[in-house]
């Protein structure tokens, strides 16, 4: 079983340890981290995106953030980004190659599979731009049905009329452009 940090309303650790499925039933503030991976193409920006398992609580069958994951109780949040990376995608990175884009929250509740699911997370995400080639991936069949580029502005512009494709959180993609307008180049 999966255990959380409970934090408080700034994201930080609040001394209370809940389970993962507790957390989702009831809504508890927890912490998870995302890793974008993005190239740029032709003087555009691609994000690589991830298609969630059918088998996920949330959200199957859609495309989604490159990598992310809750964060487990004591661990750290670039250790946890690192290590979604590494176990969904098999990217093997160093700290040095993911940069701290900034944090920001979700909040929602929705049906899957019969059951409610409650999110109340804090978001801490990460931005990895080395080259990547997806033929190479080692995909974690649980989680990561296939993985495809998408121009970022084409996602952006999508999500905001339709939601049938990508579940990717709005606030996310909007750091996230943010993030690369302030730091066109590698680094």
């Amino acid at each position: 079983m999966e255990y959380l940090d409970l934090v408080d309303e700034n994201g930080l650790p609040a001394g209370g340890i809940v389970s993962r499925s507790e957390a989702h039933e009831k809504g508890l503030p927890h912490r998870t981290a995302h890793v974008w991976v993005v190239r740029e193409e032709e003087g555009h920006f691609q994000v690589l995106l991830q298609k969630r398992s059918m088998e996920k609580d949330s959200f199957p069958g859609m495309y989604d953030t490159s990598s992310a994951g809750h964060i487990p109780a004591g661990s750290e949040v670039m250790d946890s980004a690192l290590r979604e990376l590494r176990e969904e995608l098999g990217i093997e990175a160093s700290p040095a190659q993911l940069s701290f884009a900034g944090t920001f929250r979700v909040r929602f509740e929705k049906e899957f599979h019969g059951k409610i699911f409650r999110d109340n997370e804090f978001a801490n995400v990460f931005v990895y731009r080395e080259p990547v080639d997806i033929s190479l991936l080692t995909l974690q069949k649980s989680e990561v049905e296939e993985v495809r580029w998408f121009d970022l502005e084409d996602v952006w512009r999508e999500t905001r009329v339709s939601r049938e494709r990508f579940c990717v959180p709005t606030p996310g993609l909007e750091l996230l452009r943010d993030y690369l307008s302030r730091r066109p180049e590698n680094g």
